[in-house]
């Protein structure tokens, strides 16, 4: 019944409705025992949505949806290696809001929000005001764009893309879409499994429109996270004509095993939402307890080949600083 009440409202009103006090999760699961655990730093405070939340289990401290966003006392932990820019993401920015890392494609930070924080995210330390679109930057953007025509898909990003309005999501489409050479846009976002109800009518209906080809990458990293619900949201944007497809990041603990990915694959499946990639944890400043060594990784994603056939097996990869593309894991060392 809470379930239902919450999923009622409209995407904004649950959006504004995220839970951001540590004592109240605790309290709706039931986990008051846990707060002497729970390190909140000021830069990455805790945001989880109701809807998120109603996936969880009551009780129970080891809920693979909650340990991503619960903040940990190892987050306080400082490991040689983990800094607060992994993929040198500030070295890559030609124009204020815009990532030009990949040859044939741009990714544009429309927004430095995003509706969940989750605890291992690789850009939990990223300098949004210094890298954010300014009121005139569609103009420069698209100067840029058009001056490198080996350029035909653009990434939308943040933050989450998903986490602004529709008027002003369309505004930016409006801009892309009216650049001859662009082909694709990407939507990069968390808010189909946190919030199902952002995919709402305006918005698919918008997209199934555009005269490009839509692609929504969606982040889901555990099959709890596709109830009933959010199936139909996302069977709703495939049927719009969207492709589809998941990356999840490998985390300890949480997903790492042949039974959770398998039951992952299958699920994404069923929701008309294709594997794409699982990525090897960012090394990012507080995540560290997060990681799964690689050989581990490896012998994982060989067990995903004899488990799932080849379309559900998602492509194992780590994202380098300075590196023209994902850099696949060494797949042979277990040959």
């Amino acid at each position: 019944m809470i379930n239902h009440l919450i999923t009622q409202k409209n995407w904004q009103t649950q959006l504004s409705e995220a839970i951001t006090s540590v004592d109240e999760l605790l309290s709706i699961l039931k986990l008051e025992t846990l707060r002497t655990e729970v390190y909140v730093p000021k830069h990455f405070a805790l945001r989880v949505p109701r809807a998120f939340v109603a996936k969880m289990k009551v009780g129970d401290r080891e809920d693979p949806l909650l340990k991503q966003v619960l903040p940990d006392q190892q987050e306080q932990i400082k490991v040689t290696g983990y800094v607060a820019d992994p993929l040198a993401e500030n070295d890559q920015n030609p124009i204020k809001g815009l990532l030009h890392k990949y040859q044939s494609r741009v990714l544009l930070t429309i927004t430095g929000a995003c509706a969940i924080h989750c605890r291992y995210c690789f850009r939990q330390h990223f300098d949004y005001s210094a890298n954010m679109p300014t009121a005139d930057a569609k103009a420069h953007i698209i100067d840029y764009i058009t001056a490198h025509p080996e350029i035909n898909e653009v990434i939308l990003s943040g933050g989450d893309p998903l986490n602004v309005t529709n008027r002003r999501l369309f505004a930016w489409l409006d801009t892309l879409e009216a650049i001859p050479q662009l082909t694709t846009i990407r939507l990069h976002t968390r808010l189909p499994l946190v919030i199902p109800a952002r995919l709402d009518a305006p918005l698919l209906d918008r997209l199934a429109q555009s005269r490009c080809q839509i692609v929504m990458v969606i982040h889901c990293n555990h099959a709890n996270e596709i109830d009933t619900l959010t199936a139909e949201y996302l069977q709703r944007a495939r049927a719009a004509g969207i492709t589809l497809l998941n990356q999840a990041v490998l985390l300890k603990g949480i997903n790492d095993s042949v039974v959770i990915q398998t039951q992952l694959s299958q699920h994404l499946f069923a929701a008309g939402v294709l594997p794409y990639y699982l990525h090897v944890l960012d090394k990012v400043a507080g995540a560290a307890h997060f990681d799964s060594d690689e050989h581990s990784a490896v012998r994982l994603y060989w067990s995903l080949l004899a488990a799932l056939p080849g379309y559900l097996v998602p492509k194992l990869v780590r994202e380098l600083p300075n590196k023209p593309f994902k850099v696949p894991v060494n797949i042979y060392h277990d040959v």
